[in-house]
């Protein structure tokens, strides 16, 4: 672990060439180490979000979070994910050609020894598995709480998000992990069964985490449902991981 660390907003080039801003951390030394592209969720860059990419250097990592809403400015992050909410959302291509410029970002960086992984939660938990599938050079995956990586309601798909992550999994070719609350809604453990019957019927690499008494983003201090026991584990687990696959 780390007690210092270098923490600032950088730019880089997202969908589409255009240069955006994300949120960038890393241990202050100069030792090798490998990146995490933080896929942050709805309303955007939430405290949870920062500090998910401090930990992550914390623990070792550099760590990067694309700001996929700059284009809805920049102010409360509630207001912020309001007009992209309003707006449909990202769309899974821009939020891929932003997650590939972030994974650049990492990999051209001095102290990056060449391996990244993919992480996020709710909605950056899908997106984080569709990443890990559609974008091949990623080294390792984590899915907090995904919802919509199964998708139950036609409705759900659109223009924006055309197919469900899940139908992508035959692509895949890095080892994911997956943490979610058995109290949740979105996604419920039906649909996290039907995820990991994918995975395992395709034999792919991966490790399903589940937690009784915890519901949606049961990491999130800043909310109610926040279940300490559980999130400890979690974290512990995220950290192994990474360890195990980027370190």
């Amino acid at each position: 672990m780390y007690r210092a660390m270098i923490a600032k907003e950088v730019t880089y080039q997202g969908y589409e060439g255009v240069q955006k801003n994300a949120y960038y951390a890393r241990p202050e030394d100069n030792k090798l180490i490998g990146g995490v592209v933080f896929i942050h969720h709805l309303p955007g860059w939430t405290e949870l979000c920062i500090e998910t990419v401090r930990r992550l250097a914390h623990h070792g990592f550099a760590a990067i979070s694309p700001n996929m809403y700059a284009a809805y400015g920049e102010g409360d992050p509630d207001d912020i994910g309001a007009r992209a909410r309003a707006d449909g959302g990202v769309s899974d291509e821009q939020m891929l050609g932003d997650v590939t410029g972030a994974m650049s970002y990492l990999r051209e960086l001095p102290e990056c020894n060449g391996k990244v992984a993919v992480m996020g939660f709710c909605s950056g938990g899908r997106h984080a598995y569709l990443a890990a599938c559609r974008i091949q050079e990623f080294d390792a995956a984590i899915d907090c709480w995904g919802g919509r990586v199964v998708v139950t309601n036609p409705k759900d798909l659109n223009d924006r998000h055309p197919i469900a992550p899940i139908e992508y999994t035959k692509d895949l070719n890095c080892p994911l992990l997956g943490l979610f609350g058995n109290d949740d809604k979105e996604p419920d453990p039906a649909q996290v069964d039907l995820t990991e019957k994918r995975l395992k019927s395709l034999h792919k690499n991966y490790e399903f985490h589940r937690y009784d008494g915890a519901g949606h983003g049961f990491f999130d201090w800043t909310r109610p449902h926040y279940r300490p026991e559980q999130a400890m584990d979690g974290w512990k687990r995220v950290v192994s991981f990474l360890q195990r696959t980027i370190a």
